[in-house]
């Protein structure tokens, strides 16, 4: 069974970026380990501190944002880091060849009651000059890398670099991650949706009307059963679709005039849309595809629907703009 750095040599990654994604394994490894200590290293509960995004900051929100910052400035090869727990940029190398941007600790609402979490990550190409912040508003399809690491019974790492998707658990016993699915491939049909039905009343018309066919199963114009699956943590809900198939979204909503999406861009939505693409799966907003999104900024938020390609596409049928009737449906 092959490891990490034997599977990205296979694959002829270049040296620079895989001794980068080594980097990031390395410091999800110690993650994994400060996540598990829990309440007996007294990292949970909640800071007195906000985030740029106006979230209070978990304990260890702050501690992983710490660990892949220092790890990530020390590596020699990073020119600059976004992370959602940093208002700004941050400078890393000068000479460095990547930009990466990361939620050091996706689903951290989880922590306290033993629930999933995990680090997502996305890695870019730093482009000649000064760093600053439009350094990294590049489209999703310009990330060389993208993955996340989840903190289940099982450390997992789901990893791309633009040859599919692969899957790799990490061994206790020796501390390396394994290779333990090379092709990961999302079944183009599914019975399963994730989404935060409480809010359901919020919604687009067309996200409306699709959930409540869904819910109707047999007896609705999908003439089906299907299953709603929730884990509160995008890095979950997207394993589970990785895994056996399914959509997850966090779709627009009006519950805030000024917020009227949840996920960011920069390193949440792409990175998980390049694993789904390259896994066989589609991510769009509803009206664009996620990878083609030009940021504006580098917190900026989108709607996301992503997974099994073909009931992306007959949710997508709800939001054609040009549509009369009932949508398409199979």
């Amino acid at each position: 069974m092959q490891n990490l750095a034997q599977t990205l040599t296979a694959q002829a990654v270049n040296a620079s970026l895989a001794d980068l994604l080594l980097t990031l394994a390395d410091t999800s490894k110690a993650i994994s380990q400060a996540v598990r200590h829990g309440a007996l290293a007294g990292v949970l509960g909640a800071t007195e501190q906000e985030n740029v995004q106006g979230e209070t900051q978990k304990k260890l929100d702050v501690i992983t944002n710490d660990m892949l910052k220092d790890a990530l400035k020390a590596a020699g090869n990073v020119r600059g880091i976004a992370s959602e727990e940093e208002d700004y940029v941050v400078e890393a190398d000068k000479d460095g060849e990547y930009l990466v941007c990361f939620d050091p600790l996706d689903g951290s609402s989880n922590i306290d009651i033993n629930s999933l979490v995990g680090t997502i990550f996305s890695v870019l190409p730093a482009p000649q000059g000064e760093l600053t912040e439009q350094s990294f508003l590049q489209k999703g399809r310009n990330q060389v890398a993208a993955g996340y690491v989840l903190y289940g019974p099982s450390t997992m790492m789901a990893l791309t670099t633009g040859n599919g998707t692969q899957f790799y658990t990490l061994d206790p016993k020796t501390g390396e991650f394994l290779l333990t699915e090379e092709k990961v491939a999302i079944t183009p049909d599914t019975g399963e949706f994730a989404i935060n039905m409480s809010n359901q009343r919020f919604w687009e018309a067309p996200m409306q009307t699709y959930i409540a066919d869904l819910v109707l199963g047999k007896i609705g114009p999908r003439e089906r059963a299907f299953n709603m699956r929730w884990i509160a943590a995008m890095v979950g809900d997207v394993h589970r679709v990785l895994c056996r198939g399914g959509i997850f979204t966090y779709p627009t909503d009006n519950k805030n005039p000024n917020k009227p999406f949840k996920l960011r861009l920069m390193y949440e939505a792409n990175p998980m849309a390049l694993l789904v693409e390259q896994a066989g799966g589609k991510a769009s907003t509803g009206y664009e595809t996620i990878l083609d999104i030009e940021p504006q900024e580098i917190h900026q938020r989108v709607a996301v629907i992503l997974g099994s390609a073909n009931e992306v596409d007959v949710c997508l049928s709800y939001h054609d703009q040009d549509y009369a009737g009932e949508p398409e449906v199979e």
